[in-house]
């Protein structure tokens, strides 16, 4: 049984019935049917562990100061933060081309025995490094979907094409 609250000159509180049959006297109730079984949970899946740093070797390698060569090195994922930032910066601001410099300079976590790894190492590399690391970029961070394979709709050959920017930054 259920009560309801009575209103202020409602008068007085009445009980309402339970909802559903009610057995009389002469009436047995019936046991109410078991519930179903519930449906067996669907698989889960257990999610990949998200990798976070790549490692790479350069081409050629970063020479230091004493003529140390550096070829080994990891890249980390980039953040929005990571894009961000370099677009502030004065350099980048004058020469839109230093942008690759800068980010990588944030992302590559180690190279080499160097102790740290900067936008001034990065500046310092050969050409064909830079230009490693700027496709590795793109490759780390797109998760290795830069291309796409297509079909040219005249003569249904399939090719593949580029999906990401042409610098780094550029999506």
């Amino acid at each position: 049984m259920r009560r309801t609250a009575a209103r202020a000159g409602a008068g007085p509180v009445v009980e309402a019935p339970a909802p559903g049959p009610v057995a009389g006297p002469e009436q047995t109730a019936a046991p109410a049917p078991a519930p179903a079984p519930a449906p067996a949970p669907a698989p889960v899946s257990v999610p990949q562990q998200l990798r976070t740093e790549f490692p790479f070797e350069l081409p050629r390698g970063y020479v230091d100061g004493s003529g140390t060569v550096h070829r080994d090195g990891v890249m980390r994922l980039a953040t929005a933060r990571d894009e961000l930032i370099p677009l502030r910066d004065v350099r980048v601001q004058e020469n839109p081309a230093y942008l690759s410099v800068v980010l990588l300079g944030r992302v590559i976590t180690s190279l080499g025995t160097l102790a740290m790894v900067h936008d001034g190492v990065v500046e310092n590399m050969f050409a064909s490094d830079l230009a490693f690391l700027q496709d590795f970029y793109r490759q780390v961070n797109a998760e290795g979907h830069t291309r796409a394979a297509v079909e040219c709709p005249h003569c249904s050959e399939p090719f593949e094409v580029e999906l990401g920017g042409s610098r780094l930054g550029e999506s």
